[in-house]
């Protein structure tokens, strides 16, 4: 894949650049490591300039994060509703009221969330589709993605200036990164379900035992 997007980049220039990243945001396994501090090197020995890489890969993110951002308000959260209502919220232990908290979630921490998310491999595609989901303003969402794959692109291109024809050593360090930050995020994932199970088995506990209580209540009171 590697030779392929190099190919690509050298016969297209910005336009590749662009829509090489478009593609990394709609399919995350596309190394936009690779694209960017390539695109960087590229600088060093051909006519193309450092900010108009960075410009057309920035145009390139928003764009692939806007078609995810319309997938998610495809899904949205009244379908999303309704599958959890059935048997498929009863095997991942969700109801539809947890959808409703999220949005309360996303609602007050979306914003730090869609920035901060676009440093985080993977996951800076993936993002889009949940701030689709719970109907973020298109605006919000579009000046927070501009600024966040901004920041990204800028540093990764300029590594790949600095680099040089070392540019793949960069590549290396990167994933790296990439393998730690997932790992993180992972065990994060995992302890706030550990958290939330947890949670949701107390409450039903608590909720049958005062079941069992009244149950009692009506036994002593008809006696």
């Amino acid at each position: 894949m590697e030779q392929w997007i190099i190919q690509m980049m050298e016969k297209f220039g910005y336009l590749g650049v662009a829509l090489l990243i478009a593609l990394e945001n709609v399919f995350p396994p596309i190394p936009s490591e690779v694209i960017l501090t390539f695109g960087g090197f590229m600088t060093t020995y051909t006519s193309l300039n450092v900010w108009l890489v960075i410009l057309m890969a920035t145009v390139g993110s928003v764009l692939g994060g806007l078609v995810l951002y319309g997938v998610g308000r495809i899904l949205d959260a009244d379908r999303l509703e309704r599958i959890l209502s059935g048997k498929i919220g009863k095997i991942l232990h969700l109801k539809p009221q947890d959808v409703e908290k999220a949005q309360r979630w996303f609602s007050r921490k979306g914003k730090a969330t869609v920035f901060f998310c676009r440093f985080i491999p993977i996951v800076r595609s993936l993002i889009s589709i949940p701030a689709g989901m719970m109907k973020m303003n298109a605006g919000i969402f579009l000046v927070l993605t501009t600024l966040g794959t901004a920041i990204w692109n800028t540093v990764l291109v300029w590594l790949g200036v600095f680099a040089g024809a070392s540019w793949e050593k960069i590549v290396g360090y990167l994933g790296v990164y990439s393998e730690i930050a997932l790992v993180v995020l992972v065990i994060c994932v995992l302890i706030v379900g550990i958290i939330f199970y947890r949670r949701r088995l107390k409450k039903k506990k608590g909720q049958a035992q005062v079941q069992e209580s009244s149950l009692e209540d009506d036994k002593g009171t008809q006696q």
